[in-house]
């Protein structure tokens, strides 16, 4: 049996008891649950936190970009993972992809008030990435790499591109990501997780001139 299992967050107001005026909105965390026949996950993310993490995927070099997503988009992140390593990485690092598109398209909601979109150029030494984002509701993928090695670790560097789709797909979001220039495989993935970080945290900030609209002229998305 297999099976996504999300709960559906909601919003808080803190007042003068929690150290914050009562006029500020802070959302609660998305949790994921997902269950396959290839992996088990449970996945938290908060969107308003300090970049408070816990990851376990079982991938150590994953767990090292998941990391980087939550400390530079000041995301607090927790996923714990399980998969068949034994056959590949692929089914393990697609199913958390899935599962962190899936708890951003929780964590926002209707999407009110939110900034939507978000960019971010990030270098490392002697490369530099870009990411872009956009809330759209339309998932699309751009990414544009070039891996000067096979692998980096147990994670073959075709996957990569595969990580960044399906988190496009379930967070029903336009998502672009490539490398400018680069040269160390390691520097180019570390720079593109580093900017989806901040990408992330630009358009998913709630922006206090909308008083809660819907950023679209369709007025949903």
């Amino acid at each position: 049996m297999s099976g996504v299992r999300c709960q559906v967050p909601g919003v808080r107001e803190t007042g003068a008891g929690g150290g914050r005026p009562s006029s500020v909105v802070r959302r609660l965390p998305a949790t994921i649950t997902r269950t396959t026949s290839e992996t088990d996950i449970r996945l938290e993310v908060g969107l308003d936190g300090s970049g408070v993490h816990e990851i376990r995927t079982g991938l150590g070099f994953l767990d090292h970009m998941l990391t980087h997503v939550a400390v530079h988009g000041l995301f607090d992140v927790r996923v714990q993972a399980s998969g068949d390593l034994h056959v590949d990485p692929h089914h393990t690092l697609e199913d958390v992809a899935l599962a962190l598109g899936a708890a951003f398209d929780q964590a926002l909601g209707e999407r009110k008030g939110i900034v939507r979109m978000g960019s971010a150029f990030v270098p490392m030494d002697e490369t530099l990435a870009h990411v872009a984002v956009d809330f759209s509701g339309r998932p699309y993928c751009v990414f544009q790499a070039q891996w000067h090695a096979p692998a980096i670790g147990e994670i073959h560097n075709t996957l990569w591109a595969h990580f960044f789709q399906s988190f496009a797909v379930r967070a029903r979001c336009t998502l672009h990501a490539r490398v400018l220039y680069g040269g160390d495989d390691h520097h180019q993935a570390e720079a593109l997780f580093k900017a989806l970080g901040r990408a992330l945290d630009a358009a998913t900030r709630l922006d206090p001139r909308r008083s809660g609209r819907v950023p679209s002229t369709k007025g949903s998305l």
